[in-house]
């Protein structure tokens, strides 16, 4: 039996409601290139997936090292091995499903040749070693966010908004509801049925979503902006597989992005944080509001599927919007590694604490382990459901069906 501390992402699978770049919209409205037109937006946000699963558990594996920890596996996926090879009694893997990772250690295995009073076997080194062992992935994730954001300010800049009244339409795909009804890429959306937006807000790109969402087959009233005009366009929805309405458009919030550059490593470094403290406040908020809201937002939690569908828009739109897609993918795995759930490194944590408030008396070995083991159960059960469902609703599936 192996003992895991990396089991991961978002992805059993909590993804923040991305706020960036252009993708302030529901993917229901978002009509997305297929797979074969975006691959390289495909590759490169897998990638970025990817990476980050790796950054976490190199975490949790080189704290190990470091201290003289045995380690007998670090693995990239669950379940069965794609591909493997074996180093320094370390072996490494590919697996076939996406949702996360895993450092494995020798602590039970009676197979490894390890005696179970070794010293260097994770379960006996001091609670602060393991701590320090287990915290260790999401401490990687948040200096990998923060160099990601350093990099950013360096090459492209600090991106500095500018808001403006109602919802930007950025592109109208052809033959939809709203091409049909007279959008065009770049009107801004000023009201819906009388009533106008404000500056654009957190809320502002769902209210419009929600408006068409609720209008199947019905018309909806828009005042839009065009150049220097104004005027309203009636447009009537599709209806969708779900009963929704949907108008074939991408939205996002009216802004006008600037570019400001450091003067040297000093403001680059505060730039840096500050663009760092904001993500880091957004996915708390979202996270906040997921579990305090979650008959609302649960449709909003993302398995792998949808975040790599997102991460091929970002990728296709600007090079901001990747990095800032890397920075919030790291800090969202921080913040969830963190609860103490089940197979999760807050689970383990919170079992050390227990340790700790018991005198440094474990918790009988198989309590420990049905414990972990209900937890990646859990955690898998729940991102095959997500790849599922947002596999579903990828708009080339949907054609298909």
């Amino acid at each position: 039996m192996k003992a895991r501390t990396g089991v991961e992402v978002g992805f059993p699978s909590l993804a923040v409601p991305f706020n960036f770049s252009p993708l302030d919209n529901e993917i229901e409205l978002m009509n997305t290139e297929p797979i074969s037109g975006n691959r390289t937006g495909w590759f490169k946000s897998s990638g970025v997936l990817t990476a980050i699963i790796i950054v976490h558990e190199s975490g949790h594996f080189l704290a190990a090292y470091l201290q003289g920890i045995h380690v007998s596996k670090f693995a990239v996926g669950f379940g069965p091995i794609l591909a493997k090879f074996s180093a320094n009694n370390v072996e490494y893997s590919l697996r076939a499903f996406p949702l996360g990772g895993f450092v494995g250690f020798p602590d039970n295995d009676p197979e490894s040749g390890i005696p179970v009073d070794d010293e260097n076997l994770l379960k006996n080194r001091p609670i602060l070693d393991r701590v320090i062992v287990i915290s260790a992935g999401v401490v990687a994730n948040i200096v990998f966010a923060f160099v990601i954001i350093f990099t950013q300010v360096l090459s492209v800049g600090l991106p500095v908004q500018d808001a403006f009244p109602g919802v930007l339409v950025p592109e109208v795909r052809a033959l939809s509801a709203a091409s049909r009804d007279g959008l065009f890429p770049g009107d801004v959306i000023l009201s819906v049925n009388g009533n106008e937006f404000p500056k654009t807000g957190p809320n502002v790109v769902s209210e419009l979503v929600n408006a068409i969402k609720k209008s199947p087959k019905r018309n909806v009233l828009l005042k839009v902006a065009r150049g220097e005009q104004q005027f309203e366009i009636g447009v009537t929805p599709d209806e969708n597989y779900d009963g929704t309405g949907k108008i074939g458009v991408q939205l996002s919030p009216n802004v006008k992005i600037s570019k400001v550059l450091p003067k040297n490593l000093l403001e680059a470094f505060r730039f840096t944080a500050k663009e760092f403290w904001g993500l880091s406040c957004n996915v708390l908020d979202s996270l906040k509001q997921t579990f305090f809201n979650f008959s609302q937002t649960a449709s909003k939690v993302s398995g792998p599927v949808a975040i790599i569908a997102v991460g091929a828009e970002v990728a296709r739109s600007n090079i901001d919007g990747l990095y800032q897609f890397a920075a919030v993918l790291n800090i969202n795995l921080a913040v969830i590694n963190l609860l103490p759930l089940p197979a999760l490194d807050g689970g383990s944590l919170a079992l050390i604490l227990i340790e700790a408030a018991r005198g440094g008396r474990k918790l009988p070995l198989e309590v420990e382990q049905q414990i972990m083991s209900s937890g990646i159960m859990l955690v898998l059960l729940l991102g095959l459901f997500l790849i599922v469902r947002d596999t579903l609703n990828l708009d080339i599936i949907k054609d298909m069906l």
